[in-house]
């Protein structure tokens, strides 16, 4: 359930997992992901060391708010406390990192395979009844004339 009524300022809500997000000056929620110095490479949640080189020296980097559709599934039986069905999906974010979360405001029938989305940070109810940062994906939006 998305808290909607008198929500706390973004900033002043601990994320659910902690570490995985941020709130910055400008009020607006983003993921945090790690970067390796080494190599480049992007992971989320970040980690301690690089699968692809070990580096053991990840930098905690805020993460593109943005990607493409990879893939999807609709989810029709899940625990009490998600409403079925949603969709859950991977995005691969324009940091070349592919993260797992739910798609809203889009219906199944409407997704397409690399369509633009943008993620979305949020308060939501956590399971101790307290607010926590959640993050789902949403369409990006189009500017006029462009399909």
């Amino acid at each position: 359930m998305t808290i909607t009524s008198a929500e706390p300022s973004l900033a002043a809500v601990p994320p659910f997992v902690p570490g995985t997000l941020e709130v910055g000056p400008d009020g607006k929620g983003h993921l945090v992901g790690g970067r390796c110095p080494g190599c480049g490479a992007f992971y989320f949640p970040a980690r301690s060391v690089c699968s692809r080189c070990l580096c053991g020296d990840l930098e905690r980097v805020p993460l593109c708010s943005e990607g493409s559709l990879y893939t999807y599934t609709v989810i029709h039986q899940s625990l009490p406390q998600f409403e079925t069905p949603y969709i859950l999906g991977y995005v691969d974010l324009d940091d070349n990192v592919r993260v797992a979360g739910q798609l809203v405001d889009v219906e199944a029938d409407a997704l397409e395979l690399g369509m633009r989305l943008t993620t979305q940070v949020e308060p939501r109810e956590g399971a101790d009844g307290e607010p926590v940062l959640w993050f789902r994906f949403r369409p990006a939006a189009t500017t006029a004339g462009e399909e």
